[in-house]
């Protein structure tokens, strides 16, 4: 794949929203007001229930949680921040690799991030919640196919998009650990690891079961044939010495 390493231009903010984002946005807004309108009671459920808890994932075996997790939202400012940057940062890489691969990488991260939590506390009982994975994967995407980009931190500050990947990155790292703050940050970690193994990482062999069938009709029909063959030019032959 050829990579624009986005030169030294302005990055421009969002724009007209993608098929993938827009449904996204809308998926996740639409799950926030349903939080909202909950019931104190119904609430604490749902994110038990559909929020990503390690201890239920790996003794409870709640799998679905490593997706569903990231539909789920802490607040107004949790949600609206991931959806500016889905937006800012999403419709580019969405409108560069079209729509199927940009849901496929955003749901790789999103369950990267779950995955990593789960495995360094597996036996947490601490509910994470949000789409921070999978944003990630974004940034740290858009980080690697544009590098040069200049963007407005905090509509500010001018830096490459390859250095406020990389500050983010070393950001959630060293805050990690214990005493986060409450914030996912093993999410984010595991988010723009498992994004940045996606598009840098060694590729593995895809087992393809149509295409193989395919082949193995072919050969058995090579086969076939050369047997055929051999029987007519042998009764050619015989027919020839006679």
């Amino acid at each position: 794949m050829r990579w624009d390493r986005g030169g030294t231009r302005p990055f421009v903010i969002g724009g007209s929203s993608t098929p993938a984002v827009r449904g996204l946005v809308i998926a996740n807004v639409v799950v926030f007001l349903f939080q909202w309108l909950s019931q104190s009671l119904a609430q604490v459920r749902i994110e038990r229930l559909f929020g990503l808890v390690p201890y239920e994932v790996v003794h409870h075996l709640f799998l679905w949680q490593l997706a569903t997790y990231m539909f789920l939202h802490g607040g107004f400012w949790h949600i609206a921040f991931n959806m500016l940057v889905l937006w800012m940062f999403g419709t580019e890489l969405e409108s560069l690799w079209g729509t199927k691969r940009f849901l496929r990488f955003y749901l790789i991260s999103g369950i990267g991030g779950g995955i990593l939590t789960t495995l360094v506390t597996p036996n947490s009982y601490v509910v994470t919640v949000g789409a921070s994975g999978a944003i990630f994967g974004l940034i740290a995407a858009y980080g690697l196919l544009f590098p040069d980009r200049v963007i407005l931190l905090y509509f500010i500050l001018p830096i490459r998009a390859k250095y406020m990947a990389l500050i983010l990155l070393i950001l959630t790292f060293l805050t990690s650990g214990p005493g986060g703050g409450g914030v996912a940050h093993l999410a984010h970690l595991g988010g723009a690891i498992f994004g940045w193994l996606y598009l840098r990482g060694p590729r593995l062999p895809r087992l393809r079961f149509g295409n193989a069938y395919q082949r193995w009709k072919q050969k058995r029909l090579r086969k076939k044939f050369q047997v055929y063959y051999s029987k007519t030019r042998g009764d050619d032959d015989e027919g020839g010495r006679r």
